[in-house]
């Protein structure tokens, strides 16, 4: 079972908005999907731009330095589906949002 830790609070994040935090050493776009929050790397494949200074439309966020686009939900570029970045399990306990410390597999 994977460990979790806290990253913000719920009302930190609202619904259309993303974040940048840190969970165990990595670098975490956290973005709130209509009430769903999800959690992807924050590191893009491209060239390393920040995803949670991008766009996010739905539950697809565009990276703000050359425009690749992933699914925040999968980490699944939606140009080309064998580029993805690391996603991670996130639970909300209370006001509390939890991103699991590792990677989901």
């Amino acid at each position: 079972m994977p460990e979790f830790q806290k990253v913000t609070s719920i009302d930190q994040l609202q619904p259309g908005q993303m974040k940048q935090v840190e969970v165990n050493g990595q670098d975490v776009c956290i973005a709130n999907v209509d009430g769903e929050i999800c959690a992807i790397s924050n590191v893009c494949a491209h060239h390393g731009g920040p995803l949670a200074e991008g766009t996010l439309d739905g539950d697809i966020v565009t990276c703000p330095w050359h425009g690749w686009k992933y699914s925040v939900k999968t980490g699944v570029s939606v140009v080309a589906k064998t580029v993805k970045v690391d996603s991670f399990e996130v639970k909300v306990e209370g006001n509390d949002v939890l991103v699991s410390k590792e990677p989901k597999a």
